[in-house]
């Protein structure tokens, strides 16, 4: 029988139904038999940016669903958010000259400034205190993507698939540093985690029509914000609690079988 299912990236590598057979810079490089088994499929796993485009103009599905579409793209993210009315940080895009004076205008200092894509790790993220940091800011990008300013020490990495957690934790900044990223030094906790932040984040995720991404909200105020959804999260987190990442989505996707028909 012809397998239905098949998968290009690394994601399900050691699962015992398919085999990835990798993401190759040219579909020539995959062999006759393996282009096969592609024009076939009707569902593609973790085809990558390079390939989700090509398989959804040819009519099938694509896992995870929603994912290199908004994938460090805070624009599109922010558009989606506000859309859905899922609560997020107040946040303005600015394009064209006379910026400054505007933003100036529309948030009290200090600010958010972030490069709006293809920035992560807490790169391409400023905390904006006088017009000569939002100057500098400017001279970096564009357009400009600002966002009000939190004073929190930390947010909560939720790690969903399939509208389910996965894995969370919390991100706590070291001092000095406005940014909860791992990656600028932030300390990761299990502790206290609050069950309903974990609703909050199942209910983004279900809406969004994420199939998989790490989800950073926050509590302020006596609500949850969704600040963004990363679709390539690290897995610092995951190693801390000494997680396999690959074996926990394996082990949620063969659950509800491979082979059954997938549902974005």
């Amino acid at each position: 029988m012809v397998n239905r299912k098949v998968v290009l990236g690394k994601r399900l590598r050691g699962s015992g139904e398919l085999t990835p057979l990798g993401v190759r810079p040219n579909i020539e490089d995959y062999s006759e038999a393996e282009l096969d088994l592609l024009r076939a499929a009707d569902t593609v796993y973790y085809p990558s940016g390079l390939y989700e485009a090509v398989f959804l103009a040819l009519g099938k599905r694509v896992f995870p669903a929603n994912s290199n579409s908004f994938l460090g793209d805070k624009i599109k993210q922010t558009a989606l958010f506000t859309l859905l009315d899922i609560p997020h940080p107040r946040t303005r895009i600015y394009y064209g000259p006379g910026k400054a004076g505007r933003i100036l205008r529309d948030f009290p200092l200090p600010f958010v400034a972030k490069v709006p894509r293809g920035s992560s790790q807490g790169r391409g993220v400023f905390l904006i205190r006088t017009a000569a940091d939002l100057a500098r800011y400017l001279e970096q990008t564009s357009p400009a993507y600002i966002q009000e300013y939190l004073a929190i020490d930390r947010d909560l990495r939720v790690v969903v698939l399939e509208g389910k957690v996965l894995h969370a934790y919390w991100r706590i900044a070291r001092p000095g540093e406005f940014r909860t990223n791992v990656t600028q030094g932030a300390r990761i906790s299990f502790e206290g985690i609050p069950s309903d932040a974990l609703q909050f984040a199942e209910g983004v995720a279900g809406r969004c029509g994420f199939g998989e991404a790490g989800l950073d909200i926050c509590p302020v105020e006596g609500r949850y914000l969704m600040l963004e959804a990363n679709m390539m999260y690290g897995l610092q987190g995951f190693a801390a609690a000494n997680l396999d990442v690959y074996a926990l989505i394996r082990e949620r996707l063969s659950k509800r079988s491979l082979h059954a028909p997938y549902s974005p």
